[in-house]
């Protein structure tokens, strides 16, 4: 009789707790989406900021969010910024550089065109995964994560008009800067296990300073009023903060797979949201994106909920 491997076997209660692991992270990263979804609707409290000064502010909050967690946990506050070179460059690559590229496309683009472009970064993730040790790239991953897409391009539209032009190449181009940085960031992380979440709020900071570079040399400052300041509070506490914290834990730990198709649920939820506060029209274009991208996610879903996860 042969001996079995040494991995656990399906069934056996280790295997059961990896899974219960995986799927808790997953769901710490899907926060990630949810706070995402709130950034339109905040961001319109704020009308007047510059973005990369928005982008600035909020930033900064997400550095002190790095400094307080370890604080609080009783880490050291700076233990987890000793990092190698190539690790920073990786992370304010991601962060700045995804930033940096949405404002550029929407500067020199159509922003339904320049939206949609950037938007499939959560398809991209699901592909690049593919690659990644121990992960498969089965039919329902590319088909869930190409409705959600289908879904997407639904609501940036309002129906499904673009006009894509000629004279708009160069943001169309830095439109797809920005979806290649976002989801190479995030499958590249993967590989940077060792890697613990508290570097983020380095990251964090370091993108604050660079943003605020790009503020003084290319806008002019103008400070938000009292709601305002709340709403930078609030980008800088959700969206544009502890959001990337919970996606580098989910990226890491959690379903890539599943974590890239969610990703079509924040452009829905942003939808409902700026309609339930009287900013949108609910129309037949978000009935139908919100069956796609649901029923896109449940399908990409399918590996964490019928079979034990596989070693990453």
């Amino acid at each position: 009789m042969s001996g079995a491997g040494p991995g656990p076997r399906p069934g056996s209660s280790t295997a059961a707790s990896d899974l219960g692991a995986v799927r808790l992270a997953t769901l710490i990263g899907f926060t990630a989406v949810l706070m995402w979804a709130t950034l339109a609707l905040l961001t319109t409290f704020t009308a007047g900021v510059p973005p990369f000064q928005l982008v600035g502010m909020a930033f900064l909050i997400a550095f002190v969010i790095g400094l307080v967690w370890p604080a609080l946990q009783g880490r050291p506050v700076f233990g987890a910024l000793r990092q190698p070179p190539v690790v920073w460059l990786i992370g304010v690559g991601g962060l700045f550089g995804f930033h940096f590229f949405v404002f550029t496309a929407l500067k020199l683009a159509p922003p339904v065109e320049a939206s949609l472009i950037n938007y499939t970064w959560p398809l991209l993730i699901v592909l690049f995964s593919g690659l990644l040790p121990g992960e498969r790239l089965r039919w329902w991953h590319v088909a869930g994560a190409g409705m959600g897409l289908g879904g997407a391009a639904l609501l940036i539209s309002n129906g499904g008009s673009f006009d894509l032009r000629a004279e708009h190449a160069a943001g169309y181009a830095a439109a797809c800067a920005s979806a290649l940085i976002w989801s190479s960031y995030s499958v590249v992380n993967r590989r940077l296990g060792n890697v613990p979440t508290d570097a983020v709020g380095g990251f964090c900071g370091a993108t604050a300073v660079l943003a605020i570079a790009c503020h003084l040399a290319w806008e002019e400052t103008v400070w938000p009023d009292a709601v305002g300041w709340l709403a930078v509070l609030g980008l800088g506490l959700g969206p544009v903060g502890l959001a990337f914290f919970t996606w580098d834990h989910g990226v890491k730990k959690g379903d890539i797979q599943v974590l890239g198709a969610s990703g079509y649920a924040a452009p829905l939820l942003s939808t409902l949201l700026l309609v339930a506060f009287g900013q949108g029209v609910l129309s037949w274009p978000v009935a139908v994106a919100c069956v796609a991208i649901v029923g896109g996610a449940c399908l990409a879903s399918r590996d964490l909920f019928r079979r034990r996860p596989a070693s990453a």
